[in-house]
């Protein structure tokens, strides 16, 4: 779960999600506080209207049958009768008698009062739709007519409507949740889609700096994104072929002097001295050679094609055994890759020479592990210190034990090794063994077969 929100994919979903939701839900309740607000102004007005046209229609009604007339008022939700002389009145006007006030004629006089406990009682002959007290209170007014006879009128309020409105709000909601998913799932995708790109970009980048660029196409950002990332890797190659071409320069043209030299050689008449010059000048032509070998191990322009690795394993060890070296193989991976096959040969062809160079012997063993093959090296040598683990991989670095004329060496092999295993998505790394000697673990991206995948043992 906490990998899953280490993901800016689900971070961009959850932050459309839940904003659109949030947004939604204070909208629908602004909506909603403005619908009451309405449906209360126009309650008001319909109250209004009523006592209104049921003051005017008093007027005319003669005054002997203005009592029995006040029976009709119960039918629409009102309740009238004659006020005393003595009824107080209160300040200031409720909203509902200003309303009331600028309806009727300037000739009416009104004012608010006090309800009276019996005033929001329905009558008998009222139709019953809930009791009052789910209705609010009942207001009262005062009404003088025009003749002067005074009215106190209990006016009590319609039944408020429902909330919410009437519709099936669990399935409706339930819709729109589902749609507002599925549009964040999909922005958030359409969105972090050309990062997954651009990431995949850059590792792929580390494997093999031929890679083909990437294509610039969207948004604005996306492309400048996209250009720049290109011309950071056109940029890298060009130097690493300069870096690589400068080496290979200087190392093609010290050959020539020291050829001549070697020739010159042949002159000296001091047996000794000759000897050590002839050493010194073949440890020269050494490191020359592997120099060589260094630039062509950062140039990757030999072409990938899919090979068995088991083959070229097996292939690299019995070259090992034909030249006299103490190399056995064992173990299978039934993988095939994408590989440099010449750079791959070399790389597996250096650990195996230091190997039996500096731990006398190398067991090669080769195995599958969740999507990658492993071929491990083993010598009975003396192992690395633990602090020169990394600096063995440095160019020209040699441990001080093997700065020898018996075993040779100018400390470019590790190097050369492990560019050609990066430059194929593995790694390369160093143990020291318990029992006393050291193992080398090539670590490659491998598939395997769909037969060889469900073969049982």
């Amino acid at each position: 779960m906490k990998n899953l929100f280490q993901s800016m994919t689900t971070r961009v979903f959850l932050m459309l999600f839940v904003g659109v939701l949030l947004s939604a839900a204070v909208s629908f309740g602004l909506a909603l506080g403005e619908r009451q607000r309405l449906i209360g102004q126009f309650r008001d007005f319909h109250a209004v209207e009523r006592v209104a046209q049921f003051v005017l229609s008093l007027e005319t009604v003669p005054a002997h049958l203005r009592e029995p007339f006040f029976s009709a008022a119960a039918g629409i939700g009102m309740r009238a009768q004659f006020a005393s002389p003595s009824e107080p009145v209160t300040e200031p006007l409720s909203p509902l008698a200003s309303l009331l006030d600028q309806r009727l004629p300037d000739s009416y006089r009104i004012a608010s009062t006090s309800a009276k406990p019996t005033d929001c009682a329905p009558a008998p002959q009222a139709p019953r739709r809930g009791g009052p007290e789910g209705r609010g209170r009942c207001e009262a007014l005062l009404v003088t007519l025009n003749d002067g006879t005074r009215l106190h009128l209990s006016v009590l309020p319609p039944r408020p409507p429902p909330f919410f409105p009437r519709f099936d709000v669990p399935t409706y909601g339930s819709l729109f949740i589902l749609g507002v998913g599925l549009v964040a799932a999909f922005v958030a995708r359409m969105t972090m889609r050309p990062l997954k790109q651009l990431a995949q970009a850059a590792t792929d980048l580390g494997n093999n700096i031929e890679r083909e660029p990437l294509p610039v196409r969207g948004a604005r950002e996306l492309r400048q994104a996209a250009a720049a990332f290109n011309l950071m890797q056109s940029r890298i190659r060009s130097h690493i072929r300069q870096r690589a071409h400068i080496l290979a320069a200087i190392t093609h043209d010290l050959q020539t002097p020291l050829t001549r030299l070697r020739l010159r050689l042949e002159k000296v008449d001091d047996t000794e001295l000759h000897d050590k010059l002839v050493n010194d000048l073949s440890a020269m032509q050494a490191m020359v050679r592997e120099g060589l070998d260094l630039a062509r191990s950062m140039d990757s322009a030999e072409g990938m094609q899919r090979m068995d690795l088991d083959s070229l394993v097996d292939s690299v060890c019995s070259d090992a055994v034909d030249a006299g070296q103490a190399v056995s193989f064992s173990g299978a991976t039934h993988t095939s890759l994408m590989a440099r096959p010449i750079a791959l040969r070399r790389c597996l062809t250096n650990l195996i020479d230091n190997a039996v160079k500096y731990g006398y012997e190398a067991n090669v063993h080769v195995a599958y592990d969740n999507g990658f093959a492993l071929i491990r090296i083993r010598d009975k040598g003396p192992g690395i210190p633990e602090t020169e683990k990394e600096k063995v991989f440095e160019p020209f670095y040699r441990l001080e034990d093997s700065r020898s004329r018996e075993t040779g060496g100018t400390g470019i092999g590790l190097t050369i090794a492990k560019n050609i295993a990066e430059q194929h998505g593995g790694t390369l790394t160093l143990e020291n063994l318990r029992a006393g000697g050291l193992e080398v673990v090539l670590r490659l991206p491998a598939q395997r077969p769909q037969r060889a995948a469900v073969k049982t043992v």
